[in-house]
Parts: C-alpha cells; structure tokens; sequence
C-alpha cells in the first residue's frame, strides 16, 4: 500500500483527490496539509511513500517545501501552473513529478506509482516546456565592472562621465563596452541596455 500526503491550500481540492485516490487499489491517503510549512512539520511523522504538491500556497510554497524536504521524498507536483518559471523551479528543487490538476484519475494514479517506483513523470505540455527552457541559450554573464558601465550607460552617462564615476580613463569604458556589446550580441548602447534588461541583466528603468 503506498501513503499518498495531499498538500493544497483548498479544503475542496484535498477533498477531491481523497476521493480520486480511494477508489484506487493500492493507494492510500495518509495525511493532508494546507501548506508547504504544515507538510514540512507532518512529514518526519506520518513517513509518506509519495508527496501530492500545490505550487502556489499561503503560508509555504511548494518550492521552499520540496527544497526543504530534500531529494529523500519523492513529490509529485500538481498544480493548475505550467508557467515555465513554476516548473524549471520545482524541478530544479528536486520534485520527481509534474502534472497539472485537469489530469485523470488514471493518470494521477499512474503517475504516484511512477513516482513512488522512483521514476520522472512529466505531463506532455510541462514537458515540452521544459525541454524549450532547457534549449533556450543561457543569459549572457557579464563582469562586475562591464555591469556597473552597462548600468551607468543606462542612465545617460557619457563614456567621460563614466570614467570619472569610476575613476578609469574613457579607453578602458571602450574596451568594457565592446566587451559588452560582443556578450549581448548587439553594436551600440541603446542595443546593449534593452537586450540586458530583456535577459535580466540589468533591472527595468
């Protein structure tokens, strides 16, 4: 009999899956929580073969609560979120799962067995997002003297104003800004300050 924990922020849901899950062979429900801080406290407890998570809850996320728990507990995200930010998050913080909440009852069985087996089970959309973040090209990484040019460029600052802000000569701003522009991909200044605001290299203005 694998123990099934439900963590969601609704009473409804909770109730929901109970059901789902006790007309299923082989699966119990061994305990609820209304948050990612409640299932922290209740796991060393009630020892669950399988950790059903919501994302986005008051009171602990589902995050913080799969970081928390470690790679030891085996959680399988369900959730109505397949934003690439929540899944590349929750996956990178050790949850062995992801489904969204319009899966079957057959698949959400299927899946904690899976899950529970120590297999990865990704829904088909999530996956197909995770794949494009995967492929998608890392940020550019620039030095911490090439940002704080960048960021003085933004500002309006000319090459002079900023050598005397940073106590270099006008060539050494150059040379960091052609360093600048060859990372971005990009030839002038205004280029420069919106494709680093674009990959969060600099902060919106």
């Amino acid at each position: 009999m694998l123990r099934v924990m439900i963590v969601d922020d609704h009473p409804i849901v909770r109730e929901g899956l109970r059901g789902m899950l006790a007309a299923e062979p082989g699966l119990e429900v061994a305990a609820e929580a209304a948050s990612g801080d409640e299932a922290v406290a209740l796991v060393p407890r009630v020892r669950p073969d399988v950790i059903l998570m919501d994302l986005r809850m008051p009171g602990g996320d589902g995050v913080s609560a799969i970081e928390r728990l470690g790679p030891a507990h085996r959680v399988l995200v369900l959730t109505t979120f397949e934003d690439d930010a929540d899944i590349v998050r929750a996956v990178r913080a050790g949850a062995a799962g992801y489904l969204l909440k319009d899966a079957s009852r057959a698949d959400l069985a299927a899946a904690i067995r899976d899950v529970a087996a120590g297999r990865t089970v990704l829904a088909p959309s999530v996956s197909a997002r995770l794949s494009a973040a995967r492929e998608a090209p890392a940020p550019p990484v620039l030095s911490a003297r090439e940002a704080e040019v960048l960021a003085l460029v933004a500002r309006g600052l000319t090459n002079a104003e900023i050598g005397g802000r940073l106590f270099i000569g006008q060539a050494t701003v150059k040379t960091h800004l052609l360093r600048v522009f060859a990372k971005l991909g990009v030839s002038d200044r205004t280029a420069a300050v919106m494709t680093a605001i674009e990959h969060g290299v600099l902060p919106p203005p």
